[in-house]
């Protein structure tokens, strides 16, 4: 007897017609629900909760991108963020599946926590690679003892999945948020150009400035904002970033 294989369904948070900051050109946004990260600085406390959120299959997710395509050009395309979209790796897999059937571009964002080479997870991330363009990936601190007070996890499989990337030539954009008092300090902003100089994957390397735009979900939630009193970084203090990350010797990234 044929088993019947059971359709995959994704919790989806929300989404957005026409991202522009989210990948090359027009995309269509899919914030996945669910994070196991507690970063200080995260602006989507509402997506953590793994059992919340939308539920999709692969073909109702991408029957709604569709919609907006027109707009998407030859640069445009889907882009699934979080929350943390590796979580549901599954229904990443058959979404992508999907998409590049229809020659869509393809993008994740993703901060790299649920790496592992364990089976079955890496197995199915490795053919997820398959169907996907660019990653966004964010490197939130060089330091494992800095990450840890950041995020509240280690960065040892996030550090590992960035030279993976590398190893397998999976092309990258490199995201760093710039956080006073964590993250914006000239020897940390080194050490993370220095690691990411080894990376020969890198097409991109953008700085993030930290904002408080978020801040109200917090008081919503009843939940305790963890960076009260930090303002955003000066301009000054972004372009120093930007000169000791070297964010200009990344050249960008051209759809295929």
């Amino acid at each position: 007897m044929t088993e019947v294989k059971k359709e995959v369904i994704g919790r989806v948070h929300s989404t957005e017609s026409f991202g522009s900051v989210d990948g090359p050109g027009i995309r269509f946004i899919t914030f996945m629900q669910g994070c196991r990260m507690r970063c200080q600085f995260c602006h989507n406390p509402d997506t953590w909760n793994l059992q919340k959120g939308t539920p999709y299959t692969p073909q109702e997710l991408l029957d709604e991108a569709i919609q907006y395509s027109a707009f998407w050009g030859d640069k445009g395309g889907i882009t699934v963020s979080g929350g943390e979209p590796l979580l549901q790796v599954d229904f990443l897999l058959e979404y992508f599946k999907l998409a590049k059937a229809q020659g869509i571009n393809t993008c994740i964002d993703t901060c790299g926590a649920p790496f592992t080479r364990e089976d079955p997870w890496f197995s199915t991330f490795n053919e997820l690679l398959e169907y996907t363009d660019l990653i966004l990936y964010d490197l939130k601190h060089i330091r494992r003892d800095g990450h840890i007070k950041l995020t509240g996890l280690p960065n040892d499989n996030i550090i590992e999945l960035a030279k993976y990337l590398s190893e397998v030539n999976q092309p990258v954009w490199i995201r760093h948020v710039l956080v006073p008092s964590r993250t914006d300090y000239d020897e940390l902003l080194m050490e993370l150009g220095h690691f990411v100089a080894t990376l020969n994957n890198v097409k991109k390397f953008e700085v993030l400035p930290y904002h408080k735009l978020g801040v109200y979900k917090y008081e919503a939630l009843g939940i305790r904002y963890p960076l009260k009193g930090i303002e955003p970084p000066t301009q000054e203090r972004v372009e120093n970033a930007k000169r000791l990350l070297r964010t200009e010797d990344y050249q960008g990234y051209k759809t295929m």
